[in-house]
This record gives C-alpha cells, sequence and structure tokens, in this order.
C-alpha cells in the first residue's frame, strides 16, 4: 500500500468551533447570493449573467471553506486523471485560503472607510450601455450583505486553525 492509497490525510480532526465557523462561512454569503439571483427575476436592468456569475462565484468559494473542515478537502478527487486520491498539500491551501480571507477583511473596510470618509466619490459604473443608473443602495440592500462581513474573519480562523492541525500531524509523522 502506498502513501496514496493510504486512509491517513494530512491532518487531525478540527475542534467543534472551526467546524461551526466554515459552515457559517456559506451561510453569511447565502443572503446576498439569493439577493442578486432575485434580481435575475425581478429588476429588467440589471445583467442576468453578471448576477447569476457572481451569485454562484461568491457561493461556490464559500463553499470551499468547508474543505478545511472536511476529509473531502484534503485529497484529490479519485474520478481526477493521474492524480485522484493524492493527499492535497497543506501548506498552499492554507495560503491561498489566508490570502482569500485577508483579502475579503480588506475589501470590506475599503469600503467601510470609503463610506465614511468618501475617498472615492460613488459614481455610476455600468456593465453594458444600456445599463440603468440605480441609486445608491441603503439599507433594504446593505443588510443582505451585512453578514458577508464575517466571511474573511470566518475564513482566516478555520485556515489558521487548518494550519495549526497540518503543522502538528506532520510532527507527529517525523520520526
Amino acid at each position: 500500500m502506498n502513501h496514496a492509497d493510504s486512509p491517513r490525510v494530512s491532518t487531525a480532526d478540527p475542534p467543534p468551533w472551526a467546524i461551526w465557523a466554515a459552515y457559517a462561512v456559506p451561510l453569511c454569503v447565502l443572503p446576498s447570493a439569493l439577493w442578486r439571483l432575485s434580481l435575475v427575476f425581478t429588476d429588467d436592468g440589471t445583467t442576468h449573467w453578471y448576477m447569476v456569475f457572481l451569485s454562484a462565484l461568491s457561493m461556490g468559494l464559500a463553499l470551499l471553506t468547508l474543505g478545511l473542515v472536511h476529509r473531502w478537502g484534503q485529497r484529490v478527487p479519485h474520478w481526477v486523471p493521474g492524480v485522484g486520491g493524492r493527499p492535497i498539500p497543506a501548506r498552499p491551501v492554507v495560503r491561498i485560503a489566508l490570502t482569500g480571507g485577508w483579502l475579503l477583511v480588506a475589501i470590506c473596510v475599503y469600503f467601510l472607510l470609503n463610506h465614511r470618509f468618501h475617498f472615492v466619490q460613488s459614481i455610476w459604473v455600468g456593465i453594458g450601455e444600456d445599463e440603468p443608473v440605480h441609486p445608491t443602495p441603503g439599507w433594504e440592500v446593505l443588510r443582505y450583505y451585512a453578514p458577508m462581513l464575517a466571511w474573511g474573519p470566518l475564513v482566516i480562523a478555520v485556515a489558521a486553525d487548518y494550519r495549526r492541525r497540518a503543522a502538528n500531524f506532520r510532527r507527529l509523522e517525523k520520526p
């Protein structure tokens, strides 16, 4: 039995708080994704493909956080030709997750500070020439995006725990 066939994976079991935090990430993204998808069916001026793409992308990225606390996120799926069943190295996974988490925090801080101090004036930027001008969103829209403020910190916390578990596992494996 070679290393790729081994039932052992690259980390120990995650603590309960990390599992809860990983599941909270998609729940934080879900309200805004559903709101954007609702615009596809209700708003005539919305660019439909953009809203569907953005909702699918944000939910897909949020669901990837679950791979940091589940075994399926530690091995390449068996159906992938050539590399199926191999363990996924923890270091690049942690780097990507931490970079994404800090990028989300930076984006949120920028938007909050810009909203308060007006570093960049809010102007209309349309996707296409026929895109109508929309008024600045109020609480009726921002309430769907408010839960996303927790997305970055939750990803950072889960990725840091994943890094700790992977490091502990590597230390235990070394003779």
